[in-house]
């Protein structure tokens, strides 16, 4: 092809105002900054509350499970919207609808922390959520069109990077602000950031030359999307505490959610203009990505949630003790994903994502050895390798997986993918909480069994327990109770200690479970996509 037939295209798909331009991609590490740190200020929100409950159940007068609502009335919004940002972002303007969201959100922020009241509150973090929800496939999306085919690795780097550290910095910088300041300022702290973003967005994101708007609005495919997802998610968020199936709430919500999806996939097939286009699932590289891009989410995020409780639980870490603990291992991954992502595009992803895999099972198995007496430099480097094996994951899976769909098909695909990985880690926390419990009760049953009441190693024990008791002024009878219930708590965090070791081996062999998925794969590679105007 001649250089005058290549320049040609360049010039169509060149962003509005870089006409003349040498590079077209001139601006594309800044809109990686500006999208990333919106997807950042989204992510961190999802777990940033966690650690401001006790204080926002103080302020609001509110209980436990009402608090709770606070959290997933966020996810449930951000679900919902996620696989239909695609065609929200052809229908208003791909610039237009990610800066509307950025700015929706960073509204919604300064009045989450206005409220006055539990349900002033809950109401604006489902407004935050529908902001948010944007954030994640639209701007990966946006990665990928502002740079060069040869560079793309380097744009899903910047953006991994994002969502591998922005889950840890939350409980980190939650804790800090709440410590400091007062639980609002989570909220508050979104506003200059999010301004930023907001600017920068406007200022050079630009539309794709490539979407088509809707004629129409798939109102019957939005309502039913938004019943399957939200019934989907609180039946998740919510089915440990209800008990699961012996509770007629999560049974019906299990069934609306089955229906509605059964309703959804038959209208949306059918329709000209579906708000999600689930025919691009007959791509077997897209359907194979995704599939294993919901065992990455479960995985990831049910490892992520059981390590916190952990440290907190029975090492009596603060949140942000937890998170700097932590944090290295986000680095570590952030570091592995930048290096990756340079050279992603020349690699078969295949090999590096199975060698992610086994990684990330390694470090679980080395978690899973883990002890009461285990401190902060006994995490350190297990926290490194699982930082290093998903940083081998991320970059490589998420290029292969659209590997060969259309540039118009991006956005959607791109939706599709960030879909399946955040079910994948809601069913992964909702497992894993479930697991802790029933574990945590099998565990201490099975050891209770080994302690008779005359056993002379346990009779030793009370009595030293009841005397170092009696020793602080406490009568013979309390004394006795006492040392009775330290010995109880003795054994359930020993119990937990069994619970938590068999769910760090869970979670990596669900994911090294999943790689022959990657069979299915067409090509391992990230190839020059189809349509794109730039080649």
């Amino acid at each position: 092809m001649s250089r005058a037939a290549t320049l040609t295209p360049r010039a169509v798909a060149a962003p509005a105002g870089a006409a003349g331009a040498d590079d077209p991609y001139r601006n594309r590490y800044l809109i990686a900054i500006a999208v990333t740190l919106a997807a950042v200020l989204e992510l961190v929100d999802t777990s940033i509350v966690n650690v401001a409950i006790p204080h926002m159940m103080g302020t609001l007068g509110a209980t436990l499970d009402e608090i709770a609502w606070v959290s997933t009335s966020y996810i449930i919004a951000n679900v919902i919207v996620i696989p239909m940002s695609s065609w929200m972002a052809a229908y208003f303007g791909r610039r237009r609808y990610l800066t509307g969201s950025v700015l929706l959100f960073v509204a919604a922020s300064f009045f989450c922390g206005a409220a006055t009241t539990l349900w002033g509150l809950v109401a604006w973090r489902v407004v935050q959520g529908l902001g948010g929800g944007a954030l994640l496939s639209t701007a990966q999306t946006t990665l990928f069109e502002s740079f060069p085919p040869h560079e793309r690795g380097v744009g899903q780097a910047i953006f991994g990077v994002g969502v591998m550290v922005g889950p840890t910095l939350g409980p980190t910088l939650g804790g800090a602000i709440v410590d400091r300041y007062a639980w609002p300022w989570i909220f508050y702290i979104n506003v200059p950031l999010g301004l930023g973003a907001a600017w920068m967005v406007w200022s050079y994101v630009r539309d794709a030359a490539h979407h088509v708007k809707a004629r129409t609005v798939d109102a019957a495919g939005i309502a039913l999307l938004a019943l399957a997802i939200g019934s989907l998610q609180w039946m998740l968020e919510r089915g440990e505490r209800y008990d699961w199936f012996e509770s007629r709430l999560v049974l019906a919500l299990a069934l609306v959610s089955a229906a509605s999806f059964a309703l959804l996939v038959w209208h949306e097939l059918r329709v000209e203009e579906p708000v999600i286009n689930l025919r691009i699932l007959r791509s077997r590289q897209l359907a194979a990505g995704v599939t294993f891009g919901a065992f990455v989410g479960l995985a990831l995020y049910g490892s992520v949630f059981v390590l916190p409780v952990f440290l907190q639980q029975l090492h009596g870490f603060t949140a942000q003790q937890a998170g700097m603990v932590i944090l290295p291992g986000a680095l570590a991954s952030a570091f592995t994903m930048a290096t990756i992502g340079r050279v992603s595009a020349r690699l078969d992803a295949r090999p590096l994502i199975a060698t992610g895999a086994l990684l990330f099972l390694a470090a679980m198995w080395q978690l899973s050895r883990l002890s009461l007496d285990a401190g902060p430099d006994d995490l350190f480097w297990p926290l490194i390798l699982r930082g290093v094996g998903l940083g081998l994951v991320f970059v490589p899976l998420t290029g292969a997986t659209v590997a060969g769909l259309p540039m118009q098909q991006i956005g959607q695909g791109t939706g599709m993918y960030n879909l399946f990985r955040q079910l994948g880690g809601s069913v992964g926390i909702a497992l894993m909480t479930t697991l802790l419990s029933h574990l945590s009760k099998a565990r201490k049953a099975q050891l209770a069994e080994h302690l008779g009441a005359w056993d002379p190693a346990v009779l030793e024990r009370v009595g030293g327990l009841t005397r170092g008791m009696l020793a602080r002024g406490a009568d013979p009878v309390m004394a006795k109770a006492r040392a009775l219930a330290i010995l109880d708590h003795q054994v359930a965090a020993q119990a937990s200690v069994l619970a938590f070791s068999r769910l760090y081996l869970i979670s990596g062999l669900l994911l090294v479970g999943a790689l022959p998925v990657l069979l299915l794969w067409r090509t391992g590679r990230a190839i020059p996509l189809k349509g794109d105007l730039s080649h």
